[in-house]
């Protein structure tokens, strides 16, 4: 498959919204090893490119914009009816044999506001006698703005607005846009779709989060748990597991526990790695749920903005410390935004934990003169199940948390082009 993405940039803005919506098309095209052409304007900036825009696999194609030896100008054609400048028609017939050319070879065509804007008119007029010609392509028409009313009767070519282009599926960024979209071009509901603007969390994290992301899935997880400390049983890795496997058992929910772990002399790393995983997959996780950052090319401890990193993107932070005299690391949770859960025994957290509205629950702990055991009944199971399902349907509940999660899931690139672009162009 060969698909084309028809733009008409001059020149690659970042303040201009569309210039990074198609950056995140690209990369989704690229990444599914999809032959991808780019079309700009002839008069496209070169040094204006970045980012993926810089990546080789993409093929620049210039369009066509200039008529008899003078750049051809762009007149805001958005109302219905009036009058074309007096080369409009001679300028859409160069333009339209130059797209033939273009997209020759192309399966689809994903166009981003020609068929919509009034300064497109010219590229739209071309691009549909082209189409002529181009029997082969589908098109997928995507609007930008909100969809413009259907006026009375409209003339040609301001009616190119208003009017169906055969093979072509028509886009809306909401479904509340849809009815309105249809009736703009007279097409019924069935011919439009709704892709959302996508945005990747992670292009403007550290590496070092990116290659995590790469050895476990950080962004559809309906809870995500980072815990970051030294490795020893002291801060009860095992019980951050358990209580993520009781959240999963009893909810069904999606869940991925990160330990940002670093080396400690109190206990052999791997034996407790291994108690950990295990008694993780006891209480209800799968083994690619958990991961140790030590086994992942960090085995001196993940660095600390790779840890802030990985809490802009979690939502759930777990503490069951045996001892903690002030956690740095729990404020580090709540700056990004995570539901927190504490081990009220241990004085510091409480203290910290309720300035925070944290939720508690009681593990093992040092006190300030004596240790205290906790005893679960009927058994530490049901005890985790019990809060895990509390804390979830807080979690739901709470705007900011299940905003963020959302945004995360249901707004990433993967999420978009899995469910909304690629069936597209299938």
């Amino acid at each position: 498959m060969k698909v084309a993405i028809l733009t008409m940039f001059l020149r690659l803005d970042t303040t201009y919204s569309l210039v990074n919506i198609v950056a995140e098309q690209l990369k989704m095209l690229l990444d599914a090893g999809i032959s991808t052409k780019l079309l700009v304007c002839e008069q496209f900036d070169e040094n204006s490119k970045y980012g993926i825009y810089l990546d080789n696999r993409i093929e620049w194609e210039k369009v066509v914009n200039t008529y008899n030896g003078r750049q051809i100008r762009w007149y805001d054609y958005s109302q219905p009816k009036g009058k074309v400048h007096e080369s409009f028609f001679q300028e859409a017939e160069i333009i339209s044999e130059d797209l033939v050319k273009k997209l020759s070879g192309v399966d689809v065509c994903i166009m981003h506001d020609i068929l919509y804007q009034g300064w497109h008119l010219l590229h739209n007029v071309a691009i549909r006698k082209a189409q002529e010609k181009l029997e082969n392509i589908r098109f997928v028409s995507f609007s930008h703005s909100v969809p413009v009313n259907r006026p009375k009767n409209p003339k040609w070519p301001f009616s190119a607005r208003y009017t169906p282009m055969p093979d072509t599926i028509y886009v809306a960024l909401t479904y509340s846009a849809i009815n309105a979209l249809a009736k703009q071009y007279d097409v019924p509901e069935g011919r439009c779709r709704v892709v959302y603007n996508s945005l990747d969390l992670l292009a403007d994290l550290s590496e070092d989060v990116k290659t995590i992301s790469r050895e476990i899935d950080i962004l559809s997880p309906d809870i995500l748990t980072v815990y970051a400390g030294r490795l020893t049983p002291g801060k009860k890795f095992d019980k951050v597991a358990a209580f993520a496997g009781a959240i999963k058992r009893k909810t069904e929910k999606t869940v991925k526990v990160v330990f940002c772990d670093f080396p400690c002399m109190d206990v052999d790393a791997n034996t407790y790695k291994t108690s950990v995983r295990l008694t993780g997959k006891h209480f209800g996780l799968d083994g690619e749920d958990m991961v140790f950052t030590t086994d992942l090319g960090y085995p001196n401890g993940f660095p600390r903005k790779g840890v802030l990193d990985l809490f802009t993107l979690s939502n759930l932070y777990v503490s069951p410390s045996y001892s903690e005299s002030f956690s740095l690391t729990l404020l580090e949770a709540a700056s990004r935004g995570n539901f927190l859960v504490l081990n009220q025994a241990v004085p510091a957290l409480e203290e910290i934990g309720k300035q925070l509205n944290a939720y508690f629950m009681r593990w093992d702990a040092r006190n300030y003169g004596y240790d205290t055991k906790e005893k679960y009944y009927p058994s530490e199971q049901a005890y985790y199940e019990e809060h895990g399902e509390i804390v979830v349907n807080l979690m739901r509940e709470n705007p900011v948390i299940r905003a963020k999660t959302l945004v995360r899931q249901r707004y990433s690139p993967q999420w978009v082009w899995k469910n909304q672009l690629e069936p597209l162009l299938s």
